[in-house]
């Protein structure tokens, strides 16, 4: 059996990247725990294609683009849930009889692949594909939204309670900022997916997915690794302050939520949004 080339050796050969990027982008995803792929896209060493190609190349599959422009019936998308969609990044594309085509944006996650095909029945041909394909494709075919990247300064805030959601909505419109409200922790989700937003707020005990599964939800998406999220607590609690900050929120806020630290806050978080694309 051939022994399966290296992303890195591929990028290598392809003239795109030189050995002692390599080291350096190696030693650099080691450091942040990330693919090596995905540091040098994130770099803007290659392209999002360009990955797609050499992860085909690599796993000996072919390349799908665009296909979100498509009609998929209902019966396919049901094959896969969305919150299996979303967190693995992968969408089905087509089935015929007891052979299914999906696209992939990793195609080494074998594990959500093989499971799919024993729990249907069903033979699995992955199709690598860009995780923005992806993106697009699940937020228009699953949740009905046409993905967008906001212009505008805005703060997604992700609360039950209606009136801490006026509250924080008015406040934050007032200081200009555009505002998506959203009641559950999935929902927060899915609008972060498909309209990444700069800022998030989001309640600790929300349904569906409290602040902290949310949390966690979106740090396995690069596309939304890096938005700042602000956790609101019931009441000032150092431990529980603590326990936000070691996983790795941007900042806490203790309810009954002050205006005036609200709009610190989130305006802190622009401000370091600000100096981090600066320094790049």
């Amino acid at each position: 059996m051939t022994k399966k080339k290296l992303i890195g050796e591929l990028f290598i050969e392809s003239g795109l990247i030189t050995e002692l990027t390599l080291q350096r982008a190696l030693s650099r995803s080691k450091r942040l725990n990330k693919r090596l792929g995905n540091t040098l896209e994130e770099i803007e060493l290659i392209t999002a294609e360009e990955l797609a190609y050499a992860l085909a190349n690599q796993y000996g599959c072919k390349v799908i683009k665009d296909f979100a422009r498509y009609t998929f019936p209902r019966d396919i998308l049901d094959i896969v849930p969305v919150e299996v969609a979303m967190q693995h990044l992968l969408f089905p594309l087509k089935r015929e009889g007891t052979k299914l085509a999906i696209a992939v944006a990793d195609p080494a996650d074998t594990k959500i692949v093989d499971n799919l095909a024993a729990n249907h029945g069903l033979t699995v041909y992955p199709f690598v594909a860009t995780r923005r394909d992806i993106i697009v494709a699940i937020a228009r075919h699953y949740l009905g939204k046409e993905p967008d990247a906001p212009r505008e300064k805005t703060v997604l805030v992700v609360e039950e309670s209606k009136p801490v959601r006026t509250m924080l909505a008015d406040v934050l419109g007032k200081e200009g900022y555009r505002v998506l409200v959203e009641v559950d922790g999935m929902e927060g989700y899915k609008t972060a997916l498909a309209t990444p937003p700069h800022v998030i707020v989001t309640g600790r005990e929300v349904p569906k997915l409290n602040g902290y599964a949310l949390f966690d939800a979106l740090q396995n998406i690069p596309e939304t690794r890096n938005i700042p999220v602000i956790l609101m607590a019931g009441s000032p609690d150092s431990d529980e302050e603590a326990k936000a900050f070691d996983r790795g929120f941007f900042d806490y806020l203790p309810k009954p939520i002050r205006e005036v630290t609200l709009v610190t806050r989130v305006k802190r978080a622009f401000q370091t949004i600000e100096k981090e694309m600066a320094i790049l």
